[in-house]
């Protein structure tokens, strides 16, 4: 996905920063970052609150082994849903989740 394609996605936040971050992008709103783009995928922030509906509604968390010790470690953002990718309507809802989720972490 390009910048152009991730603002169009993201419409429904307000304008929207893209920067590169550890092979990735982040995906910033005056709120904070709320999105990355990593790996081909994209995942929307979560916490204690947005977690359990991303995972009720099937999202999953964004996880990683490491190959020296074989830990894995859980990332606080989960993969958006494949019909979000296409819709900026679909999208809205987890985007707004994403960014409330944003706002809790600054405070």
């Amino acid at each position: 996905m390009d910048e152009d394609y991730l603002r169009d996605l993201f419409a429904s936040v307000g304008p929207i920063t893209i920067r590169r971050m550890f092979g990735g992008q982040g995906i910033y709103c005056a709120d904070g970052i709320f999105a990355v783009m990593a790996f081909d995928r994209l995942y929307v922030k979560g916490d204690a609150q947005s977690s359990p509906v991303y995972e009720a509604a099937g999202m999953q968390r964004w996880g990683y082994e490491n190959p020296k010790t074989g830990k894995v470690s859980m990332m606080p953002y989960w993969q958006v849903p494949d019909d979000a990718l296409e819709d900026a309507e679909a999208m809205a809802p987890w985007a707004d989740l994403a960014v409330q989720t944003a706002r809790r972490a600054r405070k």
